[in-house]
């Protein structure tokens, strides 16, 4: 894959709101990545930043307000039917409001210790983890559909 030269079809965030030893994740309804757990997030609207599409999103997805938002990374996906994401990943030591389902995600609360890998993303075990511990990272990834054909994480800090 020739990431020098790679450009983003779409522009995306994830937000993980973590607080109290837990992160407050999503089960997905629809879209990329129905049925699979993550953080929530979404599509910039155009002229929007990746901050404030965060916040947006979280409010949209789960109805909370995510607080004193920290970017810690941007992941690059490029798909074999020639869909491109880079995706800003953030995170927020606080929140405002309690989580309600929505038609686009079912909220919970899971201990850090406790994350389903098995039911997110392939990629998500290799960089997640490092963004709950507190650090930041790069990551790059070719999928084919939902199977992970290629990965590389630079832990940055």
């Amino acid at each position: 894959m020739d990431w020098k030269n790679w450009q983003p079809t779409e522009t995306a965030n994830l937000c993980f709101i973590v607080k109290d030893g837990r992160v407050l994740l999503i089960r997905k309804k629809r879209g990329l990545g129905a049925g699979k757990i993550n953080g929530p997030g979404g599509k910039l609207e155009p002229g929007e930043t990746a901050h404030d599409a965060a916040v947006r999103e979280v409010r949209e997805e789960i109805g909370v307000t995510p607080l004193h938002l920290e970017n810690r990374g941007v992941l690059r996906f490029q798909f074999t039917d020639g869909y491109a994401l880079h995706c800003t990943v953030f995170v927020a030591p606080d929140l405002e409001g309690d989580p309600i389902e929505t038609d686009e995600a079912t909220p919970f609360w899971c201990d850090l210790d406790a994350v389903p890998f098995g039911e997110m993303w392939e990629d998500d075990r290799h960089w997640l983890p490092h963004v709950l511990a507190g650090r930041s990272f790069h990551g790059w990834f070719v999928f084919d559909g939902e199977r992970m054909l290629e990965n590389r994480v630079e832990i940055t800090a």
